[in-house]
């Protein structure tokens, strides 16, 4: 069994760059991680192989898909589905969890 206690905001920080990510757990394509974006950060237009979820924990990003933003802030969660090709961008220095099943 696994068991650990972590602090979120003390996973993954921003004092090396631009972006940083941790894979908290990993099996087969589902996977949890915690991703840290300075301001105006992007990640670039791709598609998930999961149906996917992010939770802001600190800042505001913004989820691009198509011709559709939304702006997600902090304590708030936005769920999608595989397929969907959308980027990110760091509206604020952010950390969010990133939940693909």
């Amino acid at each position: 069994m696994f068991y650990n206690i972590l602090k979120a905001k003390d996973i993954v920080n921003l004092d090396g760059g631009d972006f940083d990510r941790e894979i908290l757990m990993e099996n087969n394509d589902s996977s949890f991680s915690i991703i840290a974006l300075k301001k105006h950060e992007i990640i670039d237009t791709h598609t998930s192989i999961c149906d996917a979820a992010v939770y802001v924990l600190e800042g505001e990003i913004e989820m691009h898909f198509d011709a559709e933003k939304f702006t997600v802030e902090k304590g708030e969660l936005l769920m999608f589905k595989r397929d969907k090709e959308h980027k990110v961008v760091a509206a604020k220095d952010s950390k969010f969890f990133l939940i693909k099943i």
